[in-house]
């Protein structure tokens, strides 16, 4: 860390001088942040970047766009322009670099994992953060197995702004959103001009294209198109093509005199590797480990993908053998139309916002189970004397001896290999409000009224298989088979089952959600007071079936069967999973809850506010408690009202300067909240309450061509009871740091603008039985602009660029006897060249 640590002081020194100019990366953008709120549209080309306003107007999650300054809310942006200076990263690594996130990325493209203030993390994606794309959600649950809600959001060009509140009216202004929002806001054409970049990989293989235009067709009407294309091995070494496809955008605008219409088009078809926790050497104590790379794997830059693995062999959704390529990875399949318009009517603002997306495709990723030396591993499947033999590969049916240190490392492993077909994810959402702003003697009352509807098919059908592989890196990964000491085989071309070695988590979810949402607020505005409040009522309809042998019914989810049809039954073979049709369960039930926030905003000077608030918001519970006794099977009814939702209850208060190109905002915080959850898609399943306190810190400063922007939060969280394993009441949740910094110093010459993206954590635990701690990590990544002509512009991007190994999460709950773990990390270093051309 002492790296980031010169180069944060150093920036800094450079910073520390008399006069202050405007902020610009902690300040939206007039056209920006106006895109929800008012309608003029955040289009900034490098040549013609417009000066931020006084104003700090922000839209997400609230009635009406206002002055951050004015709002009881704790709020971040970042404009377009500056997510463009990051390169083409995933969404989950952008958000990383914002203040009061927590994001726990490298799983790949999308299924990473988001939090804020101390909510707890305990199965991934972001249960109790939505992610909309211009105001409406991606999907209304953001934590479905497998299937996160940002493998159907990609970074690119089509990006204004990003704007995020954490806590306050989030809970009231969307449904499923108590801990906050995260709001990806499009471009629309509001200034005429487009871009083309090309970039490429410079120590890794990928070769990507994006573009955009945006221009008026007349007078009153205008569009934007962008998107991306893209290939290449990624930035970790798999040996095939993990990256291929890209997406697609559109939008066209009609004005008139008193508002607007909008149509948006989305179509998105992209694969990317998904990774997983891989082998990593832990020695030391559970105080104080020490993580290190075995030899001939390097958890920044290697993978268990290879040519030599797979394919996914198994039965499928129809019980039939099949046989899926092991290159499928996310493979994310979107394709949606939305209206947006927004009118003026007798004086009241009439919005009305609708998308419908059909949403599927193939989500694979290979875990692990266990891992040991050839000959422990060997006898762990066939007993004493047991051999191993190279199933695949350049090696394939040559015999691995006990003494054999392959791969410098000589382990052997078996790996699960899930597989879910996402039949349909589509869901249908429509959101109408209609606010007015009262002129009274003493200030101005706003009012809103709305009401929120939204369909959500859970249509999935999981399938897996199981191989042993060896610990190869560089692309090496083979398939090892295992024979017993008669020499009989106990495996088959290295699959060691046609499922998970059981009948668990072999399942069909044909699911529907359907939910209503009235809303409504009220916000008084007199001198320097603004006084507010809102109030939502959720109801939820919840109908459907599950197939599964863990539904524990009695159904057979395990049977022996020919896979490879040669007449012999392999030992394999009789470890096949099927999905029992003739005995499913049954989903059916309704729930309700109410929602409701208050604060109060204190402008005391200019540049000077305070605010205080109390909010209390939900998360409707929805795959989680499926296949749980929660849910009765007969009749499909849920055990108790509380095991519908989980209550998040939150108070707040803070301050906010802005003044001379100096920002500075700061907000306590008190959090409570419930957890229905299943651990790692394991059969641990939680059912808890947290709290968590802390405080969220953002500020900035600016001086001539020299910028700085930093946050930080500090978190201090505790599982208050847990209901089902009193051991765990009163430990910290696992993976919860109790700092996490962000800091982004930069310098625009005009022609050349050159910056770094300093992020990192604290340590943690891994488990929560808080045994076994995970260290903190930082990461430094580096970026340049130059513009080497009238509109062309060639860019250098170093991501991780000192090849820290940043761990995020180690599945062992305490130090392994034979110092073999399994840790996820952030990618390794990785540089990349762009060159684009403004038009």
């Amino acid at each position: 860390m002492h790296k980031a640590a010169l180069l944060l002081a150093t920036s800094y020194l450079a910073l520390a001088t008399p006069a202050f100019a405007e902020t610009v990366a902690t300040t939206a953008s007039d056209a920006a942040t106006a895109a929800t709120a008012n309608e003029a549209d955040a289009d900034t080309q490098p040549d013609k970047n417009r000066a931020g306003p006084a104003e700090e107007v922000f839209s997400t999650g609230m009635a009406k766009g206002r002055d951050r300054l004015d709002s009881a809310t704790s709020t971040s942006s970042l404009r377009g322009e500056d997510v463009r200076k990051l390169g083409s990263r995933s969404i989950g690594d952008i958000l990383r670099t914002m203040a009061g996130l927590r994001v726990e990325s490298g799983i790949g493209e999308g299924n990473n994992n988001y939090t804020v203030r101390g909510l707890p993390l305990a199965a991934g994606g972001s249960k109790y953060m939505q992610f909309q794309e211009d105001g409406l959600p991606l999907l209304e649950f953001g934590d479905l197995f497998n299937v996160g809600t940002d493998v159907y959001l990609r970074n690119d060009f089509n990006i204004a702004q990003i704007e995020t509140i954490r806590g306050g009216s989030a809970s009231t202004f969307a449904s499923n959103s108590p801990g906050g929002l995260i709001n990806i806001i499009s471009r629309t054409g509001d200034v005429e001009g487009g871009s083309i970049q090309l970039t490429t990989g410079l120590d890794y293989d990928e070769k990507r294209v994006d573009f955009d235009y945006g221009a008026r067709l007349g007078e009153n009407t205008r569009f934007h198109i962008g998107g991306f294309y893209r290939s290449g091995e990624g930035p970790r070494r798999v040996g095939f093509d993990g990256w291929r496809g890209g997406q697609i955008k559109a939008n066209i605008t009609r004005e008139f005199a008193n508002g607007y219409v909008r149509l948006y088009l989305k179509y998105l078809d992209d694969r990317s590797p998904t990774f997983a926790p891989y082998f990593i050497n832990i020695t030391g104590t559970n105080d104080d480990p020490k993580y290190r790379n075995f030899e001939g794997f390097d958890l920044r830059r290697d993978s268990v993908l290879s040519p030599f693995l797979g394919p996914v062999v198994t039965l499928d959704q129809n019980n039939q053998p099949a046989a899926f390529p092991i290159a499928t990875g996310q493979s994310a399949v979107s394709k949606s139309v939305g209206l947006e318009a927004q009118f003026e009517v007798a004086g009241w603002t009439i919005t009305e916002k609708m998308r419908y997306a059909a949403n599927g495709g193939d989500f694979s990723r290979a875990f692990p189970n266990t891992a040991n030396t050839v000959s422990a591993f060997a006898a762990g499947q066939g007993g004493a004397g047991s051999t191993a033999r190279y199933a695949s590969g350049p090696l394939a049916g040559q015999p691995i001896l006990p003494t054999d240190m392959i791969n410098g490392n000589g382990l052997l492993s078996l790996y699960f290999v899930s597989f879910v077909r996402a039949r349909s994810l589509d869901n249908f959402t429509n959101d109408l409000r209609a606010s007015k702003v009262w002129d009274l003697p003493d200030g101005k009352l706003t009012t809103t009224v709305g009401a929120y509807l939204a369909t959500q098919d859970l249509h999935t059908t999981w399938l897996h298989t199981a191989m042993n592989i060896d610990a190869n890196g560089n692309a090496g990964t083979a398939m090892v088979d295992i024979f017993n000491a008669a020499g009989v085989p106990q495996t088959l071309n290295g699959y060691f089952s046609f499922g998970r070695a059981s009948s668990l988590f072999r399942r069909a979810f044909d699911v529907d959600y359907k939910v209503f949402a009235p809303y409504g607020s009220i916000n008084y505005h007199f001198g320097k007071i603004a006084i507010g409040g809102s109030v939502r009522y959720d109801t939820g309809r919840v109908r459907g079936s599950l197939v599964g042998a863990d539904l524990n019914n009695g159904s057979n989810g395990l049977i022996t069967q020919d896979i490879n049809n040669d007449g012999i039954i392999n030992r394999a073979e009789t470890r096949v999973a099927v999905l029992p049709f003739t005995q499913p369960g049954a989903v059916n039930y309704n729930y309700g809850y109410l929602s409701y926030s208050g604060g109060i905003n204190y402008r005391v000077s200019e540049p000077f506010s305070l605010f205080g608030r109390y909010s209390k918001g939900a998360r409707a519970n929805a795959d989680k408690i499926l296949f749980t006794p929660l849910i009765n099977n007969a009749d499909g009814s849920v055990r108790s009202n509380r095991d519908k939702q989980d209550v998040v209850k939150q108070l707040e208060g803070g301050l906010k300067f802005r003044q001379d190109g100096i920002t500075f905002n700061a907000t306590a915080f008190r959090v409570t909240a419930a957890d229905h959850n299943v651990l790692n898609g394991a059969a641990n399943r939680t059912d808890r309450s947290y709290r968590a306190t802390g405080v969220e810190l953002e500020g900035g400063v600016q001086r001539g061509p020299f910028s700085l922007t930093l946050g930080a939060t500090y978190t201090k969280a505790k599982i208050t009871e847990d209901l089902l394993d009193a051991s765990l009441t009163g430990k910290e949740p696992r993976h919860q740091p109790d700092w996490t910094f962000t800091a982004t110093p930069q310098i625009d010459l005009g022609v050349a603008v050159l910056g770094a993206s300093v992020v990192g954590m604290t340590k943690s635990f891994a488990q929560d039985s808080n045994l076994l701690v995970m260290p903190g990590f930082t990461t430094v990544d580096l970026f340049a602009q130059v513009k080497v002509f009238d509109g062309g512009s060639f860019s250098l991007n170093a991501n991780n660029v000192f090849n820290t190994l940043g761990i995020f999460e180690v599945n062992q709950a305490s130090m392994p006897a034979n110092g073999v773990g399994f840790a996820r990390a952030i990618n390794g270093r990785t540089v990349s060249g762009s060159l684009r051309f403004d038009f």
